[in-house]
């Protein structure tokens, strides 16, 4: 069973459900009495390690990191004009929370900048704050390991890129 792997021990990957993650190595388990090589990912801030199998990795979404291209139309999609449309809240939330966890930065660059409010603008609900949040820190992870920044630092840029398109 060598096929030629798409990830090694050290990279950093892009999990759509979880987001930025890294490879701790790559294992083989007895599964059901088959032999099954496992990439072994950990997400340092939920603490969690996800086992992915190799060959349902590219199925499961992993992918690598986006390339420098990619961030910058990210980051150039959080300068447009926000668009809110006007159906009810539940509706928009699912959309969102697709659009996070589809793992795309450029759709999750769209949430973010739908959702962000500055300093002059009215509340957000808690639910948007969360979903909101939940944007923010996703994109900046990526963002963080393309620039090889840390992710506070990331955070700040996305704000300030936020708030001169306000």
């Amino acid at each position: 069973m060598s096929n030629k792997l798409d990830f090694e021990a050290g990279d950093f990957v892009v999990y759509p459900a979880h987001g930025v993650g890294r490879v701790e190595g790559i294992e083989t388990h007895s599964i059901a009495g088959l032999e099954v090589q496992l990439y072994a990912i950990t997400f340092e801030k939920e603490r969690m390690t996800l086992k992915v199998p190799v060959t349902k990795a590219r199925n499961a979404g992993l992918r690598r990191l986006s390339s420098k291209d990619r961030i910058k139309v990210a980051l150039e999609t959080l300068q447009g004009r926000s668009r809110v449309r006007r159906t009810m809240w539940s509706r928009r939330a699912q959309e969102y929370e697709a659009k996070i966890n589809s793992g795309d930065p450029v759709s999750i660059a769209e949430v973010v900048r739908d959702l962000y409010r500055g300093a002059d603008q009215s509340d957000q609900s808690y639910s948007e704050r969360q979903i909101y949040q939940a944007a923010l820190e996703r994109l900046a992870r990526e963002l963080a390991a393309v620039e090889k920044i840390d992710e506070i630092k990331a955070t700040e840029r996305l704000e300030s890129v936020l708030s001169k398109a306000a």
